[in-house]
């Protein structure tokens, strides 16, 4: 695919590596008119995610979220990502008792989730990005799909959440969101919030199916979709850092996970194992 090509050799020359997409029959995957798919992955091979995509993310990590993010959470099963949550005892790797750092100074998280990405192993700049997933909305659960660019640090490099769900005002909520770098150092927020029960008054079953989350990024605009209804359009000539870089004209990189606690909720009365999971990824660019 010529497209694929001139990406991997841009990626290569800034030192971001681009393995070769899985090996499924194209025909099967519906491509956008004028389109050309340039990355996926299937999920269609039981085991652990393929290594030449997906990185894991392992502790404590943000947002004083209750999960220990580890790399046996995440496993293929029937053709499907698996996310679980667990409630379990982990002991923590980086404690230390003398530190007042919340991720080093508890001794044992009290759940486990999984959180991986495609960072220095697949980016891309423009295109359609499409996750096939299925959501847990149990109290607690903060499932996402979101990208990261992959210069600067948060929030000057960037973050497009495709999708998000967690408690807003109390009431189960999926957002659609883009954040950069403010002048007070702090992010600055393109945000859609919209309360699930919109979508599960149309489809009372609406939780127990897998939905498409789709993100258009041109050099003008952020589109955000779910199951082809605009949930959010973010405009690129206002989502400039102060320093006059703007994060959404870089490659960004992918990352799948499932938080507990925080913006999600008490987990307490929650019946675990959870599951968040994912059909498909797929990367499709305009062609040549």
């Amino acid at each position: 695919m010529k497209k694929f090509n001139v990406t991997f050799l841009l990626l290569t020359a800034i030192g971001i590596s681009c393995n070769p997409i899985n090996k499924i029959p194209e025909n099967e995957i519906a491509v956008p008119e004028g389109y050309e798919l340039v990355w996926h992955d299937e999920f269609d091979i039981d085991g652990k995610p393929d290594q030449k995509f997906w990185s894991y993310e392992v502790g404590l990590k943000r947002n004083h979220e209750l999960q220990y993010y580890l790399s046996k959470n995440a496993n293929i099963k029937n053709g499907v990502l698996v996310i679980e949550g667990k409630q379990e005892k982990v002991k923590n790797r980086a404690f230390d008792p003398t530190s007042n750092d919340w991720r080093k100074n508890q001794e044992f998280a009290q759940y486990s989730s999984a959180s991986i990405n495609t960072k220095g192993k697949m980016s891309f700049k423009y295109g359609i990005l499409e996750v096939s997933a299925k959501i847990d909305t149990a109290l607690g659960m903060w499932p996402a799909i979101w990208t990261l660019g992959i210069s600067h640090n948060w929030p000057a490099n960037g973050e497009i959440d495709m999708m998000e769900y967690y408690l807003v005002n109390g009431e189960g909520t999926l957002l659609a969101n883009a954040a950069w770098a403010s002048s007070d150092k702090r992010a600055a927020w393109d945000e859609a919030k919209i309360p699930i029960r919109k979508f599960i008054e149309r489809d009372p079953e609406w939780t127990e199916k897998f939905h498409v989350w789709k993100m258009d990024w041109t050099q003008d605009y952020i589109r955000l979709y779910l199951d082809d209804e605009l949930l959010n359009e973010v405009n690129l000539t206002s989502t400039i850092n102060p320093d006059g870089f703007n994060p959404f004209q870089q490659p960004h990189y992918i990352l799948l996970n499932l938080a507990i606690g925080s913006n999600g909720g008490d987990p307490k009365s929650t019946l675990f194992p959870k599951k968040y999971e994912v059909d498909y990824v797929r990367v499709f660019q305009k062609k040549s």
